[in-house]
């Protein structure tokens, strides 16, 4: 229970660690927070015009009060003096417009326009009337002059100038029905969000912008990290599989801070170039060191097997433990080289496209003197066209290695049997012989450095070392594919090898 609690801790940190992770985070919250303040701003918003609203209404309601009394003792003559006093009342408060209907008017709608402040010119009232009457703002008053009608709209007056209506109070007297309209003209308030959704007011458009402009530097800031982080890995990924000596993490990166990064790649890749370029020149100067001292050894043999190889005893033992000692020396030298070329191989593995099924035709034809010799058969199943991902050079050695183990274990007028197809997205290479296979507790050994389970009773023998298999792990693995072995059930070894086709 606790180590899956671990392991699923593990997992969670590892997601947390993530750089994808955290730019979806960062998304979520850049569009979660505008939605979590615009909402709360909104409602302070709408409060807050409230109390303005009524500030307003009361300021309208107030100015219909006090001219009550000159409303109530109207007459035709006195328009003069309602104009100066709803002049005087309005100073400082926006704009005020007076009108009356008489209480015997045919029509319900048919209000006369009496005084306005600021005072316009003459022809100004009857414009903004048809204005009233186009808006639908006089048919708050037209069939009552009870009040509490919906305030905050919109008109542009004849002047065009854009005005918000503030309040409507009616005034029902025994001469009729006055109405004092109240409106505001001024920018400020016009652009305010008394009158039109929150989201179109200035501030709010200004401070939207600001924030979409923080939000496209921050994301683009990830998506530009994460865009360098994508070159690099296909950068590697060519580095990797097509040997590249000119391709340059420095110059393929866009982002400065990233420069000693790119850098220090670029020094790792020369020096897995120089480490496995170092270790092939010295796997050769080795083996031509060592063996030009054997071939003299071997030669020097020669004569003294004429002379005395033919005596028993002491003599003619020596000179044969010599001879045996010196081939064993020879395949250590070859096995050693071996050793260091697929070292060299998988710090360099090569990856491209690879004709798996020409290739082992090519080696089986190379092959085929030998298996005869030894009097064994090949039977071939070989899939045309399987293309798959790896080096020649290091498909060549597997193949090598896997036939030879083959051939060695096979009795002679035995069968070996080579199989290569496409099984899904893998290409599945088999190799089977006849011989007398493996301990089922040593299967698994069998690829590992040094082990061997031939009985060293020839000198040919005693040439295997146990790293032929060890080497067609390492290759097959190097090139991203697997390697397992088992014991036919009619006797011998099958060896699978799991390779993903490019084509």
């Amino acid at each position: 229970m606790l180590a899956a609690l671990h392991e699923l801790f593990a997992r969670f940190r590892a997601v947390g660690r993530s750089l994808a992770f955290k730019f979806f985070l960062l998304l979520a919250i850049f569009l979660a927070v505008p939605v979590i303040l615009y909402g709360r701003l909104r409602t302070i918003d709408e409060q807050k015009n409230i109390v303005l609203a009524r500030s307003i209404q009361d300021e309208g309601n107030l100015i219909a009060i006090t001219m009550s009394p000159l409303l109530a003792s109207f007459q035709e003559g006195s328009a003069n003096a309602l104009k100066q006093k709803l002049v005087e009342l309005a100073k400082g408060r926006g704009n005020a417009k007076l009108l009356f209907r008489p209480k015997n008017a045919s029509d319900p709608g048919s209000f006369f326009y009496i005084a306005s402040a600021p005072q316009a010119s003459a022809d100004y009232p009857s414009q903004e009337m048809a204005v009233l009457v186009k808006t639908g703002i006089l048919d708050m008053l037209r069939y009552t002059c009870e009040g509490d009608h919906t305030l905050s709209t919109r008109y542009q007056n004849p002047h065009g100038d854009e005005e918000i209506l503030t309040s409507i109070t009616p005034i029902n007297l025994p001469n009729g029905c006055w109405a004092v309209f109240t409106s505001s003209s001024n920018q400020e308030f016009v652009k305010s969000s008394f009158a039109q959704p929150y989201w179109k007011t200035p501030q709010v458009r200004v401070a939207s912008g600001i924030y979409v402009l923080i939000a496209v530097v921050v994301i683009a800031l990830f998506a530009s990290v994460w865009r360098s982080l994508l070159r690099f890995e296909q950068l590697a990924r060519q580095i990797r599989t097509e040997r590249s000596r000119e391709a340059s993490f420095a110059a393929d990166n866009r982002i400065p801070e990233l420069a000693g990064v790119a850098q220090e790649f670029d020094l790792l890749v020369n020096a897995l170039h120089t480490s496995s370029s170092s270790i092939r020149q010295a796997a050769e100067e080795n083996a031509h060191a060592l063996k030009t001292p054997i071939a003299v050894i071997r030669q020097s043999l020669e004569p003294l097997k004429k002379a005395f190889g033919q005596q028993e005893g002491r003599t003619g033992r020596s000179i044969e433990l010599i001879e045996r000692s010196v081939s064993k020396l020879d395949a250590l030298v070859s096995a050693a080289r071996r050793m260091d070329e697929a070292a060299a191989a998988i710090i360099d593995t090569p990856h491209r496209k690879v004709n798996f099924s020409t290739l082992l035709l090519e080696e089986l034809v190379a092959s085929g003197e030998w298996p005869r010799a030894r009097g064994l058969s090949m039977v071939q199943r070989i899939e045309p066209g399987v293309i798959v991902w790896g080096g020649k050079e290091m498909l060549e050695t597997v193949v090598e290695n896997l036939l030879e183990n083959a051939i060695s274990f096979s009795p002679s007028g035995g069968t070996i049997g080579v199989t290569l197809r496409r099984n899904g997205r893998l290409a599945e290479f088999v190799i089977e012989d006849q011989g007398p296979g493996v301990d089922p507790r040593n299967l698994n050994r069998i690829f590992e450095r040094y082990f061997s389970e031939r009985p060293a009773r020839t000198a040919e023998e005693e040439s295997h070392f146990g790293i032929g298999l060890w080497i067609v792990r390492r290759n097959v693995e190097a090139m991203g594919g697997t390697v397992t072995a088992a014991n036919r059930e009619t006797g011998g070894l099958k060896i699978v090898i799991g390779l993903r086709v490019a084509a």
